[in-house]
């Protein structure tokens, strides 16, 4: 199966889902069959441009929207002369993301792609998938867009919620000067779910992590965390290593 048709079909698939159309409703806008647009939804059936348009528009997205497939890069390309040595996480195009939601007792994750920009040259734009850590497997929640920025001590990414642009989310990574493989860092922005500000305390990785308990228990805030919080009033991150840093 075509992975290009099978990654627009689970675009479609979320977008219908998001706005509570079901495939009968779908197919009854577009003018076509229940049982096409289903293929459709699966990458049984390659889209012609005209039903992509159809799509995007009775689901209320840009057709770039169902299209943000990109073809998987052979190597990391390095980023610009000018950024001099620094450490890994710079360099990567592929970063990933942890973070504990209390309110539903679920370690979440996800994965941060980094590109360059198609119309800004020199700029980077990032798209940030946040899944649900279920029994089953993954399970895709939340897709993001936005850009990247560098500087020698944060890297900062800005999102927004590509279904409802309302949510719009700051992701602030410490650049560590040693070289390792995960750095801390702090989301910022307003839940998804009720509307209202929200940070979480967040872990980036070069490469994936397991699950575990232990794993879960850095993305925890500890008692000094609190102390510290409650001492200064505000919120901060920190780059302490490979331990909990906030």
């Amino acid at each position: 199966m075509n992975p290009v048709s099978t990654h627009v079909g689970e675009r479609i698939r979320m977008y219908r889902k998001e706005r509570g159309l079901t495939l009968q409703k779908l197919a009854e806008q577009i003018h076509k069959s229940r049982a096409s647009v289903s293929k459709y939804e699966t990458g049984e059936i390659t889209l012609d441009v005209e039903t992509l348009f159809d799509i995007a528009s009775a689901l209320q997205v840009s057709p770039t929207q169902l299209l943000d497939v990109r073809p998987p890069e052979p190597a990391p390309a390095p980023l610009p002369s000018h950024l001099g040595k620094r450490s890994p996480f710079f360099y990567a195009r592929r970063l990933y993301f942890y973070f504990y939601d209390g309110r539903y007792q679920r370690l979440k994750d996800g994965i941060i792609d980094v590109y360059e920009s198609k119309t800004k040259p020199g700029s980077y734009d990032a798209s940030l998938s946040i899944s649900t850590v279920t029994a089953g497997g993954w399970r895709s929640e939340v897709y993001y867009t936005g850009q990247v920025v560098y500087s020698d001590m944060l890297i900062r990414f800005s999102f927004v919620n590509q279904c409802n642009t309302l949510e719009e989310d700051l992701l602030y990574i410490f650049n560590p000067l040693e070289i390792r493989d995960s750095t801390d860092g702090l989301l910022c922005g307003i839940s998804s779910a009720d509307l209202m500000p929200c940070a979480f305390k967040c872990l980036v990785t070069l490469t994936p992590q397991e699950h575990s308990e232990a794993f879960k228990e850095r993305l925890l805030f500890s008692k000094q965390e609190l102390q510290q919080w409650q001492k200064m009033n505000m919120l901060l991150v920190a780059n302490r290593g490979a331990g909990p840093a906030f």
